[in-house]
């Protein structure tokens, strides 16, 4: 028979659940609001880019901006793939309890946490641009989004559910990780001309490294489970996986929502599924208005499949490797910086997939258990990019 307390924990998933899907449908009435809003002033399908920028500080433009901010990680950033993100992650969620035949990866590493998950990297996200939304304005760029794929969700998988953690983690995010950030990439990174990228992941894995410093130190902050190890556990299949290539499709597209510890098919798919819609809605609206979400898209899906492939006995060892640290990081970053040609392409694909997954990985192994291994997976992002952009553009120039 089922426990009072697990009784308890299960009422308490369904609330946030229920919750979840309130705020989903909260972004899903301000997306409709933006569409029906600009298609009576200008006769494109959707707003570019460009026009939310230049709106700042307009309440309709910060808020697709902190809509966007939840598909900012995989450099989508716009409104409807975070719509997309979310639903996705919810249909993942239930799947996972209650028709797991359909439920892929289980989400968040089967270990029945996404709702307190999701529920502190919103928080995270929401303070992080109330702290430091003024540092935005018409014309710029802030990383206010990197609390949402960093400490607040590492957190509750190291330390488990329930509200202290959840509330912890997400106003440690917004005061520690979310100026790291900003420091790093307004007064190193555009100094020196480097991608921003590589100030977003310096500065998650600085603010996290002292947030599970104050943890260790200070206890009081999470939950008795502080002493389990920082491992990532394997992802909880109905059968054990022949790793063939239905697989291998499977673990590519999971790859696109590993990034805010989702790593779900179905998550993948909404995000993915939103990111195209905006594009057939107005190519210069996702991905910074670049018109390269296409290219970037391809990247990712490339660099994924050869990373999958090449480390296939890793994963089949491990049950999980870091295939997707250039997803999020060497591929977008060199396609955005060099443009979608097909060296470009190609080149930070196979590049990022050799060496950021076992950089990552051997990062991660040599860490503390009391730091989460994403910290391993971050810096590994920063060094990668750093080491193989110089490389794609000499190839793109010749």
């Amino acid at each position: 028979m089922e426990s009072l307390s697990e009784r308890k924990t299960s009422v308490a998933a369904v609330r946030l659940l229920i919750l979840l899907f309130s705020a989903v449908a909260i972004i899903g009435v301000v997306t409709a609001w933006v569409a029906v809003d600009y298609n009576s002033t200008a006769p494109a399908y959707w707003p570019a880019y460009s026009d939310m920028i230049t709106s700042m500080p307009s309440a309709l433009a910060w808020l697709r901006w902190v809509l966007g901010d939840i598909s900012e990680v995989a450099f989508y950033k716009h409104e409807l793939s975070s719509l997309g993100l979310l639903l996705g992650g919810a249909l993942g969620y239930w799947a996972s309890r209650y028709a797991q035949a359909w439920q892929g990866f289980s989400i968040s590493y089967g270990t029945g946490l996404w709702p307190w998950l999701v529920t502190s990297s919103l928080l995270g996200l929401l303070l992080s641009n109330a702290l430091w939304g003024w540092t935005l304005t018409a014309g710029t760029w802030q990383p206010t989004f990197a609390a949402f794929v960093s400490l607040p969700a590492a957190m509750v998988l190291l330390f488990g559910g329930g509200w202290k953690v959840t509330i912890n983690g997400a106003i440690l995010g917004a005061l520690l990780v979310t100026p790291s950030c900003l420091l790093i990439v307004n007064f190193v990174c555009l100094p020196l001309g480097l991608p921003a990228v590589i100030g977003n992941v310096l500065g998650m894995a600085s603010g996290s490294v002292v947030a599970f410093l104050l943890c260790r130190t200070w206890p009081i902050l999470v939950t008795a489970k502080h002493e389990q190890t920082a491992s990532n556990p394997p992802p909880v299949s109905v059968k054990a996986p022949n790793y063939g290539v239905i697989w291998t499709l499977r673990r590519v597209l999971a790859d696109f929502s590993e990034a805010p510890f989702y790593g779900n098919e179905w998550a993948s798919l909404g995000m993915l599924a939103g990111v195209l819609l905006a594009c057939a809605l107005n190519p210069l609206s996702p991905a910074y208005g670049s018109g390269l979400l296409l290219h970037m898209v391809a990247a990712q899906a490339l660099t994924s499949l050869v990373g999958v492939i090449v480390w296939r006995q890793q994963w089949q060892q491990r049950g999980w490797y870091p295939t997707y640290v250039p997803l999020v990081s060497v591929v977008p970053a060199a396609v955005l910086t060099y443009g979608g040609s097909f060296t470009v392409i190609i080149a930070s694909a196979v590049l990022g997939a050799l060496i950021a997954p076992p950089l990552a990985c051997a990062i991660a192994q040599r860490l503390p258990n009391y730091l989460h291994p994403f910290i391993g997976n971050v810096l590994s992002m920063a060094i990668s990019t750093l080491l193989i952009l110089p490389v794609v553009g000499a190839l793109a120039v010749d």
